[in-house]
């Protein structure tokens, strides 16, 4: 075992080892309360969700762990849970069902491009400040999307969006459950996000907000609502709206591991010659998740950028990663506490998750208008026109004008001239 995870070559240990994978699950629990809450608001059965979630963290995480070597976890994109309900099934009006089959397609696609290595390829042709406010955009609308859950943010017919009623019970319970998240994450406590719902969950109980849960250990939702629905709808995701959801899935989901899997090799130490070792198996464990995910029942997987955590408490090897998924086997137990996690509760995950996405833009290079505009265009559109989708497709749109009109056309890779045209057609015929 020892020879396999290579402990001796990263210095590592099973305690070092074990304590990572304890922290890290611990970092990225919330994802089985806030992805069930998230997916359910677009019709999906939230036991059911609860389920695939921790399942597809199971086999992402050994995936990951016994194929390439990473103390990495691999769960349910945030990103792309929050660009599922609420741009496609509610704001575009698809069935939960199609949107799934979508992910499942955009997963299998994600499979074929690892294989063929041409993953690697495109994620090198894409300017890297694109790629940069690709991640802090999902970031600004991850954390309007819990403002609004919490209450804090309301709709106005004046000013289309105002401050809600901070005197409400529910909205001081979001007020306090961030407060008490940041308190500790600036204090350096892992799992501070997990902690914080925790704490927030009793603090609602013994305020009399929330209903205390009837029990805490319970049986394994089934997943008989979601398991296998996409095979019964593919022939329904072959329309031009569904096809530019599908390579949304396909084009966010590239950069959400992509920059997950740099920062993460970066700071375990893993990187050579400015290489990632294992790069192409790290990629095709994620999109193999997300194909198992889909047919499970849950939107994109993807690895976890709280991964960080537990690599700086000495994870090194993919044997941090198995401890992950077999915490989140335990966790399979825990259903019933769903009932008792409101969206007030998970907003501050959502709030702060988004915050710390919002960090990429600090590598823009701001001082370039050329650069500026398109990325701006990203970070700005995709909270204000509540889709993922409409701000890269405007980011894409104006890069390759604002570099030609500066003449710099050596600059633009000719995928880029390809995919201006794909999302000049995404708003002209959608």
């Amino acid at each position: 075992m020892e020879r396999f995870f290579q402990f001796q070559e990263r210095e590592t240990s099973y305690k070092q080892e074990t304590v990572a994978g304890i922290t890290t699950f611990l970092s990225m629990a919330y994802i089985l309360i806030v992805n069930p809450i998230i997916l359910s608001q677009s019709g999906m059965d939230k036991g059911a969700v609860f389920t695939a979630t921790a399942l597809s963290a199971i086999i992402g995480s050994l995936l990951i762990g016994l194929l390439a070597n990473y103390p990495i976890g691999i769960a349910p994109s945030m990103g792309l849970n929050s660009f599922f309900t609420f741009s496609v099934c509610i704001g575009m009006g698809v069935p939960w069902q199609t949107a799934l089959t979508g992910v499942f397609i955009a997963g299998v696609l994600f499979v074929l491009l690892s294989l063929l290595k041409i993953r690697e390829m495109i994620i090198n042709v894409i300017p890297q400040d694109l790629k940069h406010a690709i991640a802090g955009g999902i970031g600004f609308f991850i954390a309007f999307i819990g403002l609004k859950n919490a209450g804090i943010i309301v709709g106005s017919e004046a000013t289309f969006v105002s401050l809600g009623d901070i005197h409400s019970p529910p909205v001081l319970l979001a007020l306090f459950g961030f407060v008490i998240t940041v308190i500790m994450m600036i204090r350096g406590v892992k799992g501070a996000i997990f902690y914080g719902m925790v704490l927030s969950t009793i603090a609602g109980m013994i305020a009399g907000i929330i209903d205390q849960p009837k029990q805490i250990v319970g049986a394994i939702p089934s997943l008989e609502p979601t398991f296998g629905v996409v095979f019964d709808h593919i022939g329904q995701v072959f329309t031009p709206e569904m096809l530019a959801v599908i390579f949304t899935f396909l084009f966010v989901a590239f950069f959400d591991t992509a920059g997950a899997l740099i920062a993460i090799a970066s700071q375990a130490g893993l990187m050579k010659n400015n290489q990632i070792p294992n790069a192409g198996r790290a990629l095709l464990a994620d999109s193999s998740a997300t194909v198992v995910g889909s047919v499970l029942g849950t939107s994109t997987v993807a690895a976890m950028i709280e991964s960080s955590a537990g690599i700086a408490a000495g994870g090194r090897t993919g044997f941090t990663s198995i401890i992950i998924s077999g915490f989140f086997a335990i966790a399979l137990f825990f259903s019933p506490l769903l009932s008792v996690v409101t969206a007030e509760v998970t907003a501050p995950a959502l709030i702060i998750v988004g915050a710390l996405m919002a960090r990429e833009v600090k590598n823009i290079q701001w001082e370039r208008l050329e650069i500026t505009i398109p990325s701006f265009a990203i970070l700005l559109m995709m909270p204000l026109t509540f889709s993922v989708a409409n701000g890269i497709a405007l980011g894409f749109i104006m890069y390759p004008v604002t570099m030609l009109t500066l003449g710099k056309k050596d600059e633009i890779h000719p995928l880029m001239y390809l995919l201006f045209a794909a999302f000049l057609a995404y708003f002209i015929f959608l």
